[in-house]
């Protein structure tokens, strides 16, 4: 049986066709807890990568679940070990209430959510956050902060004029790992930095099964799933089973390919602890020609960031499925997703798409720093983003990867993005949020929405 989706639901929607948007209340920010001091928490998008907020939001009041998706026997509900529907996870939950729709949750339960925490796919991140901030709530959303840059920069603004506290879920900010790698960099162990690779194997089939045709062939809109809301602000489409529940990534129309799945965790490290700011360029090798529906099988992109104060300029490498890094020397194999930066006195180096266990390279040179590799200076997290966020609102440190930080790291990201969809060479102007050397890009600089999806223009 399907929930009870949203008992206002359909004349709720019917007011939304008519007015283009659902007008929500602005709540003051909770200057209190609940009862036995929790947080009353509502999640936009409850499966898959959802399970986590809805985990967290279990600690503490969870008052709301919002999807759009309300099918049990779709397959791809099992893609992910331990997956489960977001009917089940409604089942298991009966005290919070459902919808289908963030706005009309926004509306109906306002004044009774704290934090929302978002994790639909790309292109509704900005929609979703941008509606919980302008009401008042805390946010944490999925990473990439948003589809486009023009959004990122906007999530960022609505951050600071509201005042709420907020948060990507870029795990890896949280690791210890990364802090070592920073601390390890701050000591002059590392020398200096002009060079970094980072790669993964992504896009490969599982998550980004290719078609041979655009558009792919349609079907019926299946029993359970609203596909309007789950277009969002995007041009509407005919329904296909190749877009939804799972693998939307690589449709540039609703993903950022391997970069915004990948990037956020890969490049973050390297991002902080050089303190990388905004590139002037970004070069582009594909391999295949530039797809303008669907991401390419490989993309070589070389970052040009300028100098920093006393540190020197950066060209910081991003490598994704067939095409390949370059092995460090004494390096067997190559593994599937990694990062390494090249210092003028040693390189560090980890496995894997977040920084588990960093070392230096090769690892024997660990042995030549004793105590100075033992030095902690920098705070540590206990849990992960969600739970960084949540302590935050208690009145703990602000978290990591909050949108004043996110959102520049988004930002390269999907500059990234848009050299891979276009397969051009782009030169960015940042202060003027501009590519300079082809202008037509900037089309997906700031992309047009459906009317009633329209948020933050006001901050602008």
């Amino acid at each position: 049986m399907t929930p009870n989706v949203s008992r206002r639901g359909f004349v709720q929607k019917a007011a939304i066709a008519a007015a283009g948007s659902l007008v929500i209340p602005r709540f003051s920010i909770a200057k209190s807890l609940g009862v036995n001091n929790k947080l009353n928490v509502a999640c936009v998008g409850i499966s898959h990568m959802g399970k986590g907020a809805v985990k967290a939001g279990l600690t503490e009041n969870l008052v709301a679940l919002c999807d759009v998706d309300w099918r049990r026997d779709d397959p791809e509900w099992k893609f992910f070990p331990n997956d489960i529907s977001p009917a089940e996870i409604a089942d298991q939950n009966p005290q919070a209430k459902t919808f289908s729709d963030f706005r009309e949750m926004l509306h109906d339960m306002g004044d009774k959510i704290d934090v929302v925490m978002v994790s639909t796919p790309d292109h509704t991140h900005f929609p979703a956050t941008m509606a919980a901030m302008e009401a008042g709530k805390h946010v944490f959303v999925q990473k990439p902060m948003a589809h486009n840059i023009w959004q990122v920069r906007t999530m960022q603004k609505a951050a600071q004029k509201y005042g709420v506290q907020t948060v990507m879920g870029n795990q890896g900010h949280t690791f210890e790992g990364a802090r070592l790698i920073v601390e390890w960099f701050q000591a002059g162990v590392l020398g200096e930095v002009r060079e970094v690779h980072c790669w993964t194997d992504r896009p490969e089939p599982t998550y980004f099964p290719r078609q041979k045709q655009y558009p792919p062939v349609s079907a019926p809109v299946p029993e359970g799933l609203d596909w309007k809301l789950w277009q969002g602000p995007i041009p509407e489409k005919e329904f296909s089973p190749i877009y939804a529940p799972t693998t939307w990534r690589g449709w540039w129309d609703y993903g950022v390919g391997a970069m915004g799945d990948i990037g956020c965790h890969c490049l973050d490290t390297p991002f902080w602890a050089l303190e990388l700011g905004m590139p002037t360029k970004v070069e582009v090798e594909l391999a295949e020609p530039a797809n303008k529906h669907f991401t390419p099988k490989g993309a070589h992109l070389i970052y040009h960031f300028p100098a920093r104060g006393k540190m020197p300029p950066v060209k910081l490498h991003w490598y994704e499925g067939t095409i390949r890094p370059p092995k460090l020397p004494g390096m067997d194999t190559m593994p599937s997703n990694g990062m390494y930066m090249i210092g003028s006195e040693e390189t560090v180096y980890h496995e894997g798409m977040r920084p588990e266990s960093p070392m230096l390279w090769p690892r024997k040179n660990m042995a030549k720093y004793g105590d100075l590799l033992k030095k902690r200076p920098l705070p540590r997290v206990k849990g992960g983003p969600h739970k960084e966020l949540l302590n935050a609102i208690k009145g703990g440190p602000t978290p990591g990867s909050n949108f004043d930080y996110a959102a520049p790291l988004t930002e390269v990201v999907l500059l990234g993005g848009l050299a891979i969809r276009s397969g051009k060479t782009l030169k960015w102007n940042a202060k003027k949020m501009k590519i300079t050397n082809h202008k037509e890009v900037n089309a997906f600089v700031k992309e047009p929405v459906r009317k009633g999806w329209e948020y933050g223009e006001d901050l602008w």
